[in-house]
């Protein structure tokens, strides 16, 4: 099967973050560094996914934060990259912040009372949306009842954001719903963000009008992305979330100059929708 490019929930939020930002990360693909925080998030997804590997009865925190150094071996072998995170800061207390986050999981759930199936943890979901869209998301996890309704969970490493700010994390959420609307004709009941770095739970009860909504949003965002790609331009949004931002050297909001916009990324994302 030829590739087939694919909007993700991830790069629509960082359009809808900053269109500049969403540009450099999908069209121009440039490269960026590996970070502490980003590959600690790595690491703990990793420990929890693996964990339901286990007996149930051995679902415990001693054997999960057993996992941590096995799966920060997996992680470095794939990418060695990694490692040079740690030249100036202490492995050692990185990795114990990795594992205070991975007991804190165990504040929000009891692991021996659920039994995710392999292919319900990390789930790579694509679909094609009736717009001709083609979405895809990977869900950290399904949960599914013995009444067959399910539960999408998703584990953060940083806090809950206030109320004001829940909204993007709440339309993620709802579009794993979408997503599982398409791939198995049922929407979630349930969906929940587990914040291991407040030790605090986001529960999202699914609305009947939610999918509709989510397409209606995707479909809209795309005709924006569609505007800046005729326009042949993606202006930076600058908020708080730019101390943070990788491609702030080369962000004219900050002094910097942008790159010739790459044309095979152009040709490759128009390809998300061919209708």
């Amino acid at each position: 099967m030829r590739y087939q490019p694919a909007l993700s929930v991830s790069r629509l939020n960082d359009f809808k973050q900053c269109p500049l930002k969403f540009r450099y990360r999908v069209i121009d693909r440039i490269p960026e560094p590996p970070s502490s925080a980003a590959t600690k998030g790595t690491l703990v997804h990793s420990v929890l996914e693996h964990l339901f590997d286990l007996p149930a009865q051995d679902r415990t925190v001693h054997q999960a934060t057993n996992l941590l150094e096995p799966q920060w071996a997996a992680l470095v072998e794939r990418d060695p990259e990694v490692q040079k995170l740690f030249e100036e800061e202490s492995f050692s207390e990185w990795l114990d912040s990795a594992r205070n986050l991975v007991r804190t999981y165990f504040n929000r759930e009891n692991p021996t009372m659920l039994n995710p199936s392999r292919s319900n943890r990390e789930r790579m979901i694509t679909v094609e949306l009736d717009s001709g869209i083609r979405f895809r998301g990977v869900i950290d996890r399904v949960d599914v009842a013995p009444s067959g309704d399910l539960r999408v969970v998703d584990y953060k490493t940083g806090k809950m954001p206030g109320p004001m700010y829940q909204n993007e994390a709440l339309f993620q959420m709802r579009a794993y719903g979408l997503l599982l609307k398409y791939d198995q004709d049922k929407e979630p009941l349930q969906s929940q963000i587990i914040y291991l770095g407040s030790d605090s739970t986001l529960t999202y009860w699914t609305d009947a009008n939610d999918s509709t909504q989510v397409e209606e949003n995707i479909v809209g965002i795309w005709n924006q992305i569609l505007d800046c790609l005729d326009q042949g331009q993606f202006p930076p949004r600058t908020s708080k979330l730019c101390d943070w931002c990788n491609f702030k050297d080369i962000c004219p909001a900050f002094g910097g100059q942008e790159p010739p916009m790459s044309e095979e990324g152009v040709a490759k994302l128009r390809r998300v929708a061919l209708t």
